[in-house]
């Protein structure tokens, strides 16, 4: 069943090469923020590049019904006239979430701290996802929270009246947790302290940072220890988002795989939260260039020139890696089936509570395209096959999950016969122009209903 109504399957052919360049959406990651972040200020914030995916836009919306303005004012230029930290007001309906757990758990933690009521609600895939892993720590605030068993969606959350600031340890390393309790801790009197064991994903620090507010990150043996100061003014700001590298990692890893291919992906986040797939890819061999570096919005970005690589070698990754990264281990796992030899990723068991099980799916869409692949709670191996060695010709189920989608659709471009999955619609949720871009690549793409 599809997020989105009827299912859009979905048909990838073996495509000739690919060139010319792939400008892909802002970040996703940061345009989240930059919504949230502007409600919270006062005055208008201005914001350039914002990803138009359906994530962000139930993002902005939700801004709406906690009382800010959210104007847009052309392709990717939208303005957030903000109501300042504790300003939200009580929505007057429920807030739907649709497939993005970031947009969320972020909120959550916006208005734990204000003493309103909001309901929260997602599609199917949202719905099926772990809630506690935020709405436990923000209890400590003194924030109420009523869900479903196992702590799922539709779920309310009663906000402090009188919070109190909080000390707490990441169980595990979470983005999307630690700026929850950031968020939250803006409006609790004194100081919360965050601390993280493995480095996240820094954009909510950043950001905070840009927008006036009183942090530091100190490195201790015990890991990143984050301190905020509440209740600041934050001042509006011009937040122009850098390209997503999670977005970028399709066309990228197209053009590896795909024989004559060389492409050229401007304006991409290097990150060092963020950057860990296109450090493996270096590592497997990978014709990558990255050209022009500079910092554009507070954020290091690079333009890519990549090119077909026939001869990368699987690798082992690094377990440490898997933060920066967590989120292309899906399509990094079709590249390894087009390596030479064995590649190993452990430290993954976060994908299992992601849009779906990821390393499930990616292993049961694999091996029905003919790779072999090993798997536990928090290792995933494939066993390559060379260039232009995966025999295709499957369909792949995607449960709701864009990237699963775009994974094996990435997979069919290079493999031998063509492999379809049963639903495309999830796309829009981060990569609205996903299949014209990959097109304009020169990709053979199909709807199966045509």
């Amino acid at each position: 069943m599809s997020a989105h109504g009827t299912a859009q399957p979905m048909t990838a052919h073996k495509s000739g090469p690919l060139k010319g360049t792939a400008a892909v959406p802002g970040d996703k990651s940061i345009s989240h923020r930059a919504l949230i972040f502007g409600a919270m200020a006062i005055g208008e914030t201005r914001i350039t590049g914002l990803l138009e995916g359906q994530d962000v836009l139930d993002t902005a919306k939700a801004m709406q019904a906690f009382g800010a303005t959210v104007t847009q004012h052309g392709a990717g230029a939208w303005s957030v006239q903000g109501v300042g930290v504790g300003g939200f007001g009580e929505p007057a309906d429920v807030i739907d979430c649709g497939n993005s757990g970031t947009g969320v758990r972020l909120i959550m933690g916006t208005m734990a701290t204000t003493p309103i009521t909001a309901t929260f609600t997602g599609d199917a895939s949202l719905r099926k996802r772990p809630m506690g892993r935020v709405t436990d720590p923000l209890s400590l605030f003194g924030t109420q929270a009523y869900g479903r068993k196992g702590g799922r969606l539709p779920m309310t959350v009663v906000g402090a009246a009188n919070p109190i600031p909080v000390r707490y340890t990441l169980p595990v390393a979470s983005a999307q947790v630690k700026s929850a309790i950031l968020l939250a801790g803006l409006n609790a009197p004194g100081q919360t302290v965050v601390i993280e064991k493995e480095p996240t994903r820094d954009h909510s620090e950043r950001m905070l940072l840009g927008f006036g507010a009183a942090l530091t990150v100190e490195k201790t043996s015990e890991g990143n220890v984050i301190t905020l100061t509440g209740q600041p003014e934050l001042r509006p700001q011009s937040v122009a988002v850098p390209r997503d590298p999670s977005s970028a990692a399709f066309p990228v890893c197209a053009a590896l795989i795909v024989e004559g291919s060389d492409i050229f992906v401007p304006g991409v986040s290097q990150n060092l939260t963020r950057n860990g797939l296109y450090l493996t890819l270096v590592e497997m061999g990978a014709d990558i260039e990255f050209q022009n570096p500079r910092t554009e919005g507070g954020e290091p970005v690079a333009d890519l020139r990549v090119r077909f690589s026939g001869d990368m070698k699987g690798i082992e990754v690094p377990a440490e890696r898997a933060p920066s990264m967590i989120d292309e281990y899906p399509i990094l796992s079709v590249v390894a089936s087009f390596a030479t030899g064995t590649t190993v990723m452990r430290g993954v068991k976060e994908l299992r509570v992601k849009e779906s099980d990821r390393i499930d799916a990616m292993a049961r869409g694999l091996e029905a395209c003919g790779v072999r692949v090993e798997e536990d709670q928090d290792t995933l191996i494939v066993h390559g096959l060379g260039a232009g060695g995966m025999p295709g010709g499957a369909t792949a189920k995607t449960h709701i999950d864009h990237r699963i989608a775009m994974s094996f659709l990435i997979a069919g471009m290079a493999a031998k016969k063509p492999v379809s999955i049963d639903d495309a619609s999830p796309i829009v949720t981060s990569f609205p122009i996903f299949e014209g871009l990959m097109t304009g690549l020169g990709a053979v793409l199909s709807h199966d209903a045509e």
